[in-house]
């Protein structure tokens, strides 16, 4: 895949944009880039399978919702991740006209992302890239959140079926808020880290 039109277009609303062949080259670059800061993260596989938890907590204070320090638990130590220098995540989809979408359940990743950092990363794949807004959109919540829901062992009907949203009820259910990002928030530096290679969901 060609990521320069999608790269373009997101430069031109308000983000830095770096282009990656593979995860392991994106997680490289992260860890240098980001020292001796306090680093947040939101949950993704992508981030998961890049090892960046392991890479950044040697030499950063790190916080980590699916791993809390003694003491915490996942809603702690979410919390404390709207706080830090810098906030991880990536996305459900991105449109190659520049816009990034996000659903989340508890809402700790689409609010890490939207204020209270010095930086804001968001790091994705090819996989997630559609052509237009409303293609990621429908990416979002018919291929990714199902295969979310699925990863985390609940008994959604997407879940179990494994192929689109049933709009359900739930108590369950991962998509509670739907976020489109226009273009980058005001007053905070984010940077979208694409990577030329399927990751994650």
């Amino acid at each position: 895949m060609d990521l320069t039109k999608t790269a373009d277009a997101l430069k031109k609303r308000g983000y830095e944009v770096s282009c990656f062949n593979t995860g392991a080259e994106a997680a490289e670059y992260l860890n240098g880039k980001i020292d001796g800061m306090t680093v947040g993260f939101g949950d993704s596989e992508t981030l998961l399978q890049m090892h960046l938890f392991e890479m950044l907590q040697s030499h950063n204070d790190v916080y980590h919702p699916k791993y809390p320090r003694e003491g915490k638990n996942f809603y702690s130590t979410a919390r404390d991740c709207l706080t830090t220098d810098i906030f991880l995540l990536s996305a459900n989809g991105l449109a190659e006209t520049g816009e990034i979408v996000n659903i989340d359940g508890t809402g700790n990743r689409i609010a890490g992302s939207l204020y209270g950092h010095k930086k804001v990363y968001f790091v994705i794949s090819r996989n997630k890239i559609c052509p237009t807004l409303e293609e990621a959109a429908y990416r979002a919540r018919n291929v990714a959140a199902p295969l979310n829901a699925e990863r985390h062992g609940y008994r959604t009907p997407c879940a179990i079926k494994k192929d689109h949203c049933y709009d359900c009820k739930s108590p369950q259910r991962i998509c509670s808020a739907q976020t489109i990002y226009w273009r980058k928030m005001n007053h905070t530096e984010m940077e979208v880290v694409l990577i030329d290679e399927d990751m994650g969901y």
